[in-house]
């Protein structure tokens, strides 16, 4: 006769999920009047620092540095600190200086309700800087919701700075949080940080009604149809839709 031990099946319950929402262009519409305003504060950062001391450098001059920086680096400011050493918190502050947010920022009615209806933890993720992107939280009253707020300047990996798409900065984060890139959602407008996180292993959701441009220079529209890359996981024009697709991110 043969017995069979019978073991007990442990109890595995999967870690929370855990959601990185992006803040410009994911929960407001920030390409109605903020980007529009940094993106002239950074034209006039870039034409004094790419100038020779006395004349401005030229507008094709800015937005090919912009332009150029931007595919090579993910970001204009990584450009600028390697070939031009400039201060990232002196860039960040001048392209950041907007006056009274209040009448700027729009976003939809119902956010704070879908964020408490999306299960697990919220952080925000955001390659703004601290006090701007506290101050739109503040205007959006959402603060509350969120267990952590994670700015440019808080993206460095030894020492460097690291904003999205670094998957060295995604990667520390999720260790940080003891979370798996499989338990993790980056709500995104930006496909190539929605790239990175996808080639983690991460689930990612598109949002694409505050886009304008294709060009952080605004001089490449969109395209009429915006097709869902094979690396997103879920499309939505709204933050607001999100609840509706969640068995798709389960």
């Amino acid at each position: 006769m043969v017995f069979l031990l019978k073991l007990p099946v442990p109890n595995i319950t999967p870690s929370p999920m855990l959601w990185l929402f992006d803040l410009d262009n994911t929960l407001h519409d920030a390409s109605h009047t903020i980007f529009p305003l940094i993106s002239a504060n950074m034209n006039t950062y870039l034409a004094r620092v790419l100038g020779d001391g006395v004349t401005p450098a030229s507008a094709a001059q800015v937005d090919a540095a912009r332009l150029g920086y931007w595919k090579r680096y993910g970001a204009t400011l990584l450009g600028m600190i390697r070939h031009h050493q400039v201060s990232a918190a002196d860039f960040l502050r001048e392209t950041h200086d907007l006056g009274d947010l209040a009448q700027m920022v729009r976003a939809e009615r119902g956010l704070a309700r879908m964020l408490r209806s999306l299960p697990g933890r919220k952080i925000l993720l955001t390659n703004a800087p601290t006090r701007y992107s506290r101050d739109v939280m503040r205007q959006l009253g959402l603060q509350r919701h969120f267990s952590h707020h994670v700015a440019i300047e808080d993206m460095r990996v030894h020492g460097q700075l690291r904003p999205k798409p670094s998957k060295l900065m995604l990667r520390r984060l999720l260790r940080r949080h003891g979370v798996t890139a499989q338990r993790c959602i980056l709500v995104e407008d930006t496909l190539a940080n929605l790239r990175s996180a996808s080639q983690l292993g991460m689930r990612t959701v598109w949002i694409t009604q505050y886009l304008r441009m294709s060009d952080p220079i605004g001089k490449a529209p969109l395209p009429r149809m915006l097709k869902r890359p094979a690396y997103v996981d879920v499309k939505v024009k709204s933050v607001r839709q999100l609840p509706a697709r969640l068995h798709r991110l389960r």
